[in-house]
């Protein structure tokens, strides 16, 4: 039978190559005996917080199993209103700008379905988190790329940006800090970008999933919708995900302009319905309670972080700069003379450590990104491994 597949809409889009197809073969390789070292995923290694867990087993005995409304639980919009009250001094009506969606992937397919037109353009830095180029093309849009330099710290240039801008142009895209680079936007870069957003009428999409692995104090994590006259035309998603190491819960949210909101709920509502009762009880609980949890967790995350760029640096022929935050690294690998995808993939087969090329992410051959979401004592194995690797090649 023919099946016409690839349909118009997804004609476009990988099917290979990706992290998760990485970690298939990683994970296939290690079900077979192989000792292997995930530095591929960026998945917290951590547990999700006691309060979280709590509040979810109490919400399943007390019967919470059925549909919420739509935009999310009371209890957890508020929740969210009040983190960004507390982190960005914004105000943000619980009941009318704030979705609580089935993780922040089902936010984005949202936005991208609900917001764009065919042939509209979103301008996106790179690299990128793959899951935008899939979720743009099957919207009908088209992702405009401006890559990013790993002389800048792969920071987003306000002035790349700018030229980017044509008359399709309908959204720009932030995420920071950036998966997979690391990178964190200064607040001069950031008012650059929404200088541009409102002299040229666009949207801004702010994806804020790493939000709190901001690790320098001198450049904070900022939400771009807080500065002055960004709020209208601000589009932010986050989640528990990473935050709070409740990656298997899937609930994200997403804050929009009040005015989008119906059109907004209307495409949430074909995707998903509502996210998970329960799971949002115990998300409302780990933002309300377990922030000393989530404390722990970023001071051992930028301890792995350090660890790791310093024994990259000690490779010969191998560029890294200082990730701001997130939890990846994302080297040059371009002195050692081999395409990225060769390199992670004699690396995966001859020393057993996972990790990613570049191109999924949307940068040039040269790159590869690693994860530092591990415990220290893997990382220093990994990366022991790679060295000796790098030190057998010919170049």
């Amino acid at each position: 039978m023919n099946y016409k597949l690839p349909s118009e809409k997804m004609k476009n889009v990988s099917f290979d190559g990706g992290i998760r197809e990485i970690l298939a073969q990683a994970d296939e390789m290690q079900r077979a005996g192989k000792d292997i070292l995930h530095m591929e995923i960026g998945r917290p290694d951590f547990d999700s917080p006691e309060c979280a867990k709590k509040a979810a087993i109490e919400a399943l005995n007390r019967g919470d199993v059925h549909y919420t409304d739509m935009a999310g639980t009371f209890e957890l919009r508020n929740e969210v209103a009040l983190k960004f009250k507390r982190d960005s001094g914004m105000d943000v009506d619980p009941n009318r700008e704030i979705v609580i969606t089935a993780g922040a992937v089902e936010a984005l397919s949202t936005v991208f379905m609900t917001i764009l037109n065919p042939g509209d353009e979103v301008i996106v830095p790179s690299p990128y988190f793959p899951v935008y180029d899939d979720h743009i093309k099957m919207a009908g849009g088209v992702l405009r790329s401006v890559p990013c330099r790993i002389e800048n710290s792969f920071r987003p240039s306000p002035d790349d940006i700018e030229k980017a801008i044509n008359p399709k142009t309908r959204m720009i895209m932030i995420n920071s800090p950036n998966n997979p680079t690391g990178a964190t936007s200064t607040r001069a870069e950031l008012e650059a970008i929404a200088g541009l957003a409102k002299s040229r009428d666009l949207l801004v999409l702010s994806d804020e999933c790493y939000e709190k692995f901001a690790y320098d104090e001198s450049v904070p994590h900022i939400s771009i919708a807080s500065l002055p006259g960004m709020k209208e035309r601000t589009l932010t998603i986050s989640a528990a995900s990473k935050t709070f190491s409740m990656t298997g819960w899937r609930v994200g949210w997403l804050v929009i302009p009040s005015e989008m909101r119906i059109f907004i709920m209307k495409c949430h509502q074909g995707l998903a319905t509502c996210a998970n009762s329960f799971a949002q009880a115990g998300v409302a609980a780990a933002l309300r309670s377990a922030w000393p949890d989530v404390d722990r967790m970023i001071s051992e995350y930028k301890t792995r972080r350090d660890l790791m760029v310093d024994m990259l640096r000690s490779i010969d022929g191998i560029d890294v700069p200082t990730p701001g935050g997130a939890f990846y690294a994302f080297p040059s690998i371009k002195a050692l003379g081999m395409s990225s995808p060769e390199f992670c993939g004699r690396l995966l087969s001859e020393t057993g450590v996972s990790t990613v090329p570049g191109q999924p992410f949307g940068a040039e051959d040269g790159y590869m990104r690693l994860t530092y979401c591990r415990p220290a004592g893997e990382i220093k194995e990994a990366l022991t491994r790679m060295g000796d690797f790098v030190s057998r090649l010919e170049r």
